[in-house]
């Protein structure tokens, strides 16, 4: 599926396989995931029967990573809700196959450049800010993302897209809640009144990791 050439201010995703390299020792679990991440990312974002984009987002998928970003003249706001949307469908589609994603995203200057250097090689350029914090926040954000989480990175925000999700009491921008330094979009909920009772039960699934730990740790 081919990837539009793109230069503007948009809003980039960058995703990536939870526990990859877990799923490496499991026999054809790695397969099956890179299977199921590029095979969503083509239904999601592109059509199938003509082999032409035909949304307003598209994705350049690496190993066990997605870039996405929004190629479109919408306005901030509408970029975002774009981009929401299709991460929320591939997150739903990879969690029922038993796999999770991390996504973090953030909004700057991005650069997409499908370049041939002669015929038999083809080389593609990533450049931009957006990028780069997108890909930071995945790496090296504070806190560190978790297994299933999507969030935003406030940096660098529209003052529109601000307003627009910290007002929202509908739609797509309703599952967005501030903390700190992020925006986190609970993309696994139906509505706002859901996000509390998620969080308190992700919270407990860690605790009971940590009690596992202690149970082996001490020959129970």
């Amino acid at each position: 599926m081919p990837v539009s050439n793109f230069d503007g201010e948009t809003f980039v995703a960058f995703m990536d396989i939870s526990g990859f390299k877990e799923l490496m020792k499991k026999d054809n679990r790695a397969w099956e995931a890179l299977n199921s991440f590029y095979s969503l990312g083509y239904m999601v974002l592109g059509d199938r029967t003509t082999n032409i984009v035909s949304s307003k987002v598209e994705g350049i998928f690496v190993s066990d990573c997605g870039i996405l970003f929004v190629n479109s003249n919408g306005t901030a706001i509408e970029k975002l809700n774009l981009l929401l949307k299709k991460v929320m469908e591939i997150n739903k589609g990879m969690l029922s196959r038993d796999f999770m994603l991390t996504t973090s995203i953030a909004y700057g200057h991005f650069k997409y450049q499908n370049r041939i250097e002669f015929e038999g090689i083809e080389k593609n350029a990533v450049y931009g800010g957006a990028y780069l914090d997108a890909y930071a926040d995945a790496e090296i954000g504070n806190p560190h993302i978790q297994p299933g989480q999507c969030r935003i990175v406030k940096n660098k925000l529209p003052q529109e897209v601000v307003t627009e999700i910290e007002t929202a009491r509908d739609g797509i921008f309703e599952k967005i809640e501030k903390e700190r330094e992020h925006y986190y979009f609970y993309w696994n909920v139906s509505r706002k009144t859901e996000i509390e009772d998620f969080k308190s039960n992700y919270r407990d699934s860690y605790r009971l990791k940590y009690q596992g730990m202690l149970k082996a740790l001490k020959g129970n």
